[in-house]
């Protein structure tokens, strides 16, 4: 049995013909033929890249400028039988690679261990028994039970749907969801016109159905997309820093090796030589470990907030997380426990009535689409009291959708019993469609007295934190369907008070996030009573309410004035949270938004950290960057943690890797222009790099100063760059007395004075990383294990280097004692001038003025 052809027209074929071809029955595959399909179709997964993994990173290290470089200049080496260097060079370039794939590929596998925690799932039907089943394990063949909040696993033809509409923007473009039912259409219908068929990638927003699987993976109308359209994720405001900081670096680049090229050849040195000098000064000058130190410490970072039930799905929004300032929040089961209770339910007049209690009971019991915590109440406290549904057939369901906010069940109590209509939902919304209020046999119309006498109860009740729904009925005259259209003319039973505690201890964790200058903003639903009660419950100082009509009334420009000034929005709708996230980024702030409902999808994907839990609805964890495995703010908080962590030890290995391989092309540049003899060979200058790059590659696990983690941090290419010029000259200063000070001991001859170059350019390399690592004095702040370990390690070695035996293949010899003594000597009292210039530096840099201030306090 193989897949339907891609491009066999299945949705104007009878449905019947479809399961025939698709070897399928309307009780679906059995167990073992749908492991079976899942071996020969293989996973349900779009641009699997595990196959031939190894090979694509060796290919993009490659294909990288730098090493490109570097490999032409191994090639002029082979071209003048030069095999030695050409060798070394080549030999540097696949260590250094290798090492850096390693690495990477374990960080890979490490993250994707923990996504598939959080994967989504998916409804089947399989030996006529319900299965939840991973999306990626849906193979054609299987029938599928799709609800609101699904995502689409693959592509489809629907069975059974019951008021099923779906948001398929991303394959058509469609603003609005589109309803879809079973039946044919043309065979020349559009991918929008086929309105019979559910795609991948899709999401339910409201109602019901039952799919026939046709297509998965790569065969599907999203993964044939896919194939045409590489579209990579929108860029994190710390890629696009790391795009700046690569635009300096390149110009810096193209301005010293011009240079040193142009004014060597005209001092007629030699050329290829020369050449090679040059290219090597450029690659010197770049953080060439910087993709592996990236890919290393988000890994690290990934694996250490799963340890605090932080998932991370998209590796970047690590970055996000650091630099977020704004952060956004519906309240329940984040500010409150999440435990909504039942408090009481009472009718029209505000007594206690079982009669509102049963109806809702029956509406809640009976209705098939999200689970929800009011459901769930109402059940739990009617078969308390001894409820039953036992004497009540479901007829119909009219489910419910996020802009009538109502959900009704059609009933009865027996075959020729009148059927009745329960409808709940919002209050006003269930007012709507209300004409009467009921009370036992005592019917009477809803006037404007009835409605102000609602109001009154609604808005005291909500001002004490009660979250109020209405529950109304009306008889119905048999028929086959029902819909929304019966909704009218019905009458008001009364209300249903739930309570949602605030959380123990959220007080604590909101001050620690704005001591971390993160500063919270509710979004939700609710009306604004509620919404204030709870924001002042748990301490927050409510400086303005914002309703969905007040941003209806608002343009864009106006938004972006008034947003960052508010602390709730209520009553507003998905397309509005949206618009809140992005009017709060345009103001130029960091937004997190965390949610896990449907209508929080559009914000989810919208914030610069989505952030889901892993009770979510599957399009909400589809969406989002991180997914917390506990609905708690402080969690978040410790991912708020390990997320600076991340991005300062990232910023780190950039402040180390440049100002130190600044001062050192520079000192080479100008010494190559003044000695008789090339400074350092090309060989050189990369075993270089490669030696001091070994310590660097444990930045990932190195401990952070407190006072980095105290604030959010963004991209500052002014400071990198002053950081750079600052201390890479400080290095230079020293580089000219180690010139001074061999020429003199030395004299000039090329093998000493570069073997003795090479150990004081290493270890003052060593070394700075240690003092530049922290804002505080050096020998106050513990680097991490490996990082400490590797440089002694590394320095040993160094020292070591001039009297080891296989060193003549570099153009190294051994160095006089009294030299060696000197070269210890310079590094020792750099170290001191380093921490010296090190506060200086910070303490005018006007960014980080009150950072300084604070350390110095604390030290």
């Amino acid at each position: 049995m193989n897949q339907l052809d891609t491009y066999l027209q299945y949705w104007c074929l009878p449905v019947d013909e479809v399961l025939k071809t698709l070897a399928s029955c309307q009780k679906g595959l059995s167990v073992s033929d749908a492991e079976e399909r899942l071996q020969n179709f293989g996973s349900n997964i779009v641009n699997d890249h595990k196959q031939g993994e190894f090979l694509r990173l060796l290919l993009n290290k490659i294909l990288s400028p730098l090493i490109i470089i570097l490999i032409v200049a191994a090639s002029i080496a082979m071209v003048l039988h030069d095999w030695l260097d050409a060798t070394i060079i080549l030999a540097i370039i696949f260590i250094s690679n290798i090492l850096s794939i390693i690495q990477e590929r374990r960080a890979s596998n490490a993250v994707g261990k923990l996504r598939s925690q959080v994967s989504a799932k998916t409804t089947v039907i399989r030996d006529g028994q319900k299965h939840i089943v991973p999306n990626d394990n849906v193979v054609p063949g299987d029938i599928v039970l799709l609800a609101a909040g699904s995502l689409v696993p693959a592509d489809g033809i629907l069975l059974e749907a019951k008021d099923f509409f779906v948001s398929q923007a991303i394959l058509t473009g469609e603003t609005f969801p589109v309803e879809k039912q079973p039946g044919l259409v043309s065979k020349d219908a559009s991918l929008a016109e086929r309105s019979n068929c559910v795609f991948m990638g899709t999401t339910v927003r409201s109602g019901r159905a039952t799919a026939l699987i046709v297509h998965t993976a790569g065969d599907t109308a999203y993964g044939q997309i896919s194939k045409k359209l590489m579209l990579a994720p929108p860029e994190t405001e710390f890629e696009r820093g790391l795009k700046r900081f690569g635009g300096l670096l390149i110009k810096i680049m193209l301005i010293i090796v011009v240079s040193v090229l142009a004014a060597n050849i005209m001092f007629r040195k030699p050329t290829i030589e020369t050449l090679l000098f040059a290219m090597a000064l450029a690659v010197g000058l770049s953080p060439e470990l910087l993709p592996a130190i990236f890919s290393i410490t988000l890994a690290r970072g990934a694996k250490d907030m799963a340890k605090r039930g932080v998932i991370v799905r998209r590796l970047s929004a690590i970055e996000n997380l650091g630099s977020m300032d704004i952060l956004c929040t519906d309240k329940t089961g984040t500010l409150t426990e999440g435990i909504v209770k039942l408090d009481d339910t009472l009718d029209y007049k505000g007594v206690s009535s079982d009669t509102v209690l049963h109806l809702a009971y029956l509406n809640s019991s009976f209705q098939t689409g999200l689970d929800n915590l009011l459901d769930t109440a109402v059940i739990q406290r009617a078969e308390a009291k001894g409820m039953s549904v036992s004497d009540y057939y479901k007829l119909d369901e009219i489910p419910y959708d996020f802009v009538r906010k109502r959900l009704s069940i059609t009933v009865s109590t027996g075959k020729d019993a009148p059927p009745f209509l329960i409808t709940k939902g919002a209050l006003q919304n269930i007012l709507e469609v209300c004409t009467h209020v009921q009370n036992g046999n005592n019917v009477t119309v809803l006037d404007d007295n009835a409605r102000a006498d609602i109001d009154h109860r609604f808005s005291d009740w909500s001002q004490q934190g009660y979250r109020v729904l209405g529950i109304a009925q009306k008889s119905l005259q048999a028929k086959a369907v029902y819909g929304r259209l019966d909704e009218d003319a019905m009458a008001f039973m009364g209300f249903l008070l739930f309570f949602d505690p605030p959380e123990p201890g959220v007080r604590q964790t909101l001050d620690g996030l704005r001591r971390l200058g993160v500063n919270i903003k509710i979004i939700t639903g609710d009306n604004r009573l509620v919404a204030r009660h709870v924001a002042e419950s748990v301490g927050m100082s409510v400086n303005r309410i914002m309703t969905g009509k007040e941003l209806l009334s608002l343009n864009d420009e106006s938004l972006w004035q008034q947003a960052p000034l508010v602390t709730v929005f209520a009553e507003v709708d998905p397309n509005q949270k949206e618009r809140i996230i992005l009017a709060l980024q345009k103001t130029g702030h960091v937004v997190g938004y965390l949610g896990d409902g449907i209508n929080d999808a559009p914000a989810l994907y919208a914030a610069d950290v989505g952030i889901s839990v892993d009770k979510a609805v599957d399009v909400a964890k589809e969406v989002a960057d991180l997914v917390l495995l506990e609905h708690d703010l402080e969690v978040l908080r410790q991912g708020i943690d390990e997320g600076r962590r991340t991005v300062s030890n990232t910023l780190k290995y950039i402040f180390i890797t440049t100002s130190a391989n600044f001062g050192n092309m520079i000192s080479m540049a100008i010494a190559s222009l003044y000695l008789p003899f090339i400074p350092l060979l090309a060989k050189q200058i990369l075993l270089n790099n490669f030696l001091s790059d070994i310590p660097l590659l444990g930045i990932a696990g190195d401990n952070v100063d407190r006072e980095w983690e105290n604030t959010p941090h963004r991209w500052n290419i002014r400071m990198i760059r002053n950081f750079m010029i600052t201390f890479g000259l400080v290095s230079s200063v020293f580089d000219f007395i180690t010139f001074w000070a061999l020429l003199r001991m030395v004299g000039k001859v090329p093998e000493l004075f570069r073997t003795g170059w090479f150990v004081e350019s290493l270890l003052t390399e060593l070394l700075i990383t240690l003092v530049v690592r922290t804002y505080r004095p050096f020998y106050k702040s513990r680097p991490g294990r490996f990082l400490f370990s590797a440089t002694l390690v590394v320095m040993i070695f160094t020292i070591s280097l001039p009297f080891l035996p296989i060193v003549t293949i570099f153009g190294f010899v051994a160095l006089p004692v009294s030299v060696m003594v000197a070269l210890i000597g310079i590094t020792v009292l750099y170290v001191i001038v380093t921490e010296m210039i090190k506060r200086i530096f910070y303490r005018h840099i006007d960014r980080y003025g009150f950072l300084y201030a604070t350390i110095k306090r604390q030290t």
